[in-house]
């Protein structure tokens, strides 16, 4: 039998706030739409936590979205602060009347029942990490009280706290110690049934609340102007391969690409690979099907045969195998669904 859970509620005044259903990521999850992977506690998605295993951890995971998705996380509120990481693509973000675009490497931070949303307003492709840590905020004003199992220091964990509850700042460039640790945390969710997992994942808990010390004590670097030209060299391209049929009909190949964009192909496909979580050859042949699919709805009158190669595919029979893996039905099924 299912474990039934009373929902945090929050209460200011007259008003009173209850934490997100996380709806719009379950049925993403149900449709297959992303690959998801999570330990839970209360209404959160995931596999379920018992409740005396690090207490105060509500919520850790992450998503891998390889493709668009048609969802986003409109403005919630959690119970806990909320520490997001996306490791590689874009996304939408924001907070306190905010936007934000998030890239790969940043490290976003919400207040206990601080407003926001995920998407703009659907999610972008992507990996995202994820945890909700309760700190015990029912009320305003009340102290943040951190689990047991937090071990920092006294000094820099009141250090912590205020930059979190007191700062201006809700998003933060991270750095290549903050990736590994998340992705060690990533490696904990994944093998939550093997010995010692729990241990594991209180020490990369740890880890990462170190390593946020570092992050949010500083600046947010600005990027030299090169490499940031040359990224946006590469997203306007992706974008017009997004928008543009005739663009991503284009006999494109990996040189052509990186030419195109005025770099070498290594450099190019680092860039690809951040803001869209896919290889650039990967990811055209994702724009010609979404090209293909519209076009197969948009015009009866065309055939199969003719809707593959104008959308850039030498053979009818690789298209219709590659519509099928997609959309999971045929390209003659989709048109008449």
């Amino acid at each position: 039998m299912k474990r039934s859970f009373p929902k945090p509620i929050y209460q200011s005044g007259p008003d009173r706030y209850e934490i997100d259903t996380c709806a719009p990521q379950i049925e993403a999850v149900r449709r297959g739409l992303i690959e998801f992977h999570a330990l839970s506690k209360g209404h959160y998605p995931g596999e379920r936590m018992k409740s005396n295993v690090l207490p105060g951890l509500a919520s850790v995971g992450f998503w891998d979205c390889r493709r668009a998705q048609d969802w986003g996380l409109d403005f919630h509120r959690n119970e806990g602060m909320e520490i997001v990481f996306l490791e590689n693509g874009v996304t939408g973000f924001e907070v306190d009347g905010n936007h934000h675009s998030l890239r790969a490497g940043d490290l976003t931070v919400t207040r206990p029942w601080q407003l926001h949303r995920l998407g703009d307003p659907h999610i972008g492709r992507g990996r995202l990490f994820w945890l909700i840590l309760d700190v015990g905020v029912r009320r305003p004003n009340q102290q943040w009280r951190w689990p047991d199992w937090v071990l920092l220091e006294p000094e820099d964990l009141a250090g912590l706290t205020g930059k979190l509850r007191h700062g201006e700042h809700s998003v933060w460039q991270g750095n290549p110690r903050l990736r590994e640790v998340f992705r060690e945390i990533g490696d904990c969710v994944l093998g939550w049934s093997s010995r010692h997992a729990a241990s594991r994942l209180a020490v990369a808990v740890n880890r990462l609340l170190v390593e946020m010390l570092e992050v949010i004590g500083e600046p947010c670097p600005v990027e030299a102007p090169e490499p940031a030209s040359r990224r946006r060299t590469v997203e306007l391209f992706l974008r017009d391969l997004a928008e543009n049929p005739a663009s991503a009909a284009e006999p494109w190949s990996l040189e052509s690409m990186a030419r195109h964009c005025g770099m070498g192909i290594t450099s190019m496909a680092g860039h690809c690979r951040q803001l869209v979580n896919n290889g650039p050859m990967a990811y055209l042949n994702l724009c010609r099907l979404d090209h293909a699919a519209r076009d197969l709805r948009g015009h009866p009158e065309v055939t199969v045969t003719e809707v593959a190669l104008r959308s850039g595919f030498n053979s009818s029979q690789y298209f219709a195998t590659a519509f099928r893996r997609r959309y999971g039905m045929t390209p003659v099924a989709f048109r008449s669904a």
